[in-house]
């Protein structure tokens, strides 16, 4: 589609678009099987930050204001149809920024998924040395558990892998949060009970975001726990489609 977007379940005739974005460290391919659950539903748009796969010669993003200025440019056409944004651990405080921004621009999301991060106006809390050593984020990949353990011993993996995580905790160490109006639409938070990061307390603070509905669910597993519950992730979206009769969230 472009350099930023990527749309692995092309659907024009689905109902609304969901835009989302990758955690630290992530890639748009991270998202595929939310995407292969949600299509019929929604058009899955992914995000792509500059530096991994097919984007791994350009350097990587800084800013969380240029990842939020070069998406919403490369936004396709929607058709008319309402957009969603949905994000996970950093790509939640990225899809926040980008709520904010379209809010701003008269154009607010139909609802923001918000999974696996604490409120954004709650202080961040310093996981890691500045900067991390090798060691400081493979310890952080083996506490979130989100990369297999046999890959954390293989240089070759770990060559590509740790330079854009290294580049994202940079990024996240560079934001500060700016307090503004709270967001009109639906605010839907989503954590495991399990993690290590992230308290059942601290997402509940994004009520803070949202000055009409907020939704708090808290769903078994850690720091990756979404892949565990694809139906029932997906059944929520289709909860917040406008227009669509909800479906029964178990």
């Amino acid at each position: 589609m472009n350099n930023w977007i990527r749309c692995f379940r092309p659907d024009p005739d689905a109902g609304a678009q969901l835009l989302c974005f990758p955690h630290a460290g992530g890639s748009a391919s991270g998202y595929i099987p939310l995407a292969t659950e949600v299509t019929g539903t929604v058009e899955p748009l992914v995000v792509q930050y500059p530096g991994r796969h097919d984007r791994f010669a350009e350097p990587f993003a800084e800013r969380f204001g240029v990842v939020v200025d070069a998406v919403l440019a490369s936004l396709p056409p929607s058709g008319g149809r309402p957009l969603l944004l949905f994000g996970h651990s950093m790509g939640a405080l990225l899809a926040f920024e980008t709520a904010r921004r379209l809010a701003a621009q008269g154009r607010e999301p139909a609802a923001l998924f918000v999974s696996g991060s604490e409120g954004p106006s709650l202080p961040r809390r310093s996981r890691l040395p500045e900067p991390p050593s090798d060691d400081d984020l493979i310890g952080e990949m083996r506490l979130l558990s989100g990369t297999d353990e046999s890959l954390l011993t293989h240089p070759e993996i770990l060559q590509l892998a740790l330079p854009p995580l290294r580049a994202d905790y940079a990024m996240l160490s560079a934001r500060s949060h700016v307090p503004g109006p709270p967001l009109h639409c639906p605010v839907v938070a989503l954590t495991g009970d399990s993690d290590p990061r992230v308290s059942v307390e601290g997402v509940q603070a994004w009520e803070r975001e949202a000055e009409g509905l907020f939704e708090r669910h808290v769903l078994p597993g850690g720091h990756f726990f979404l892949n565990d519950h694809l139906p029932y992730v997906a059944d929520l979206v289709a909860a917040h489609v406008p227009g669509r009769a909800a479906r029964t969230v178990a």
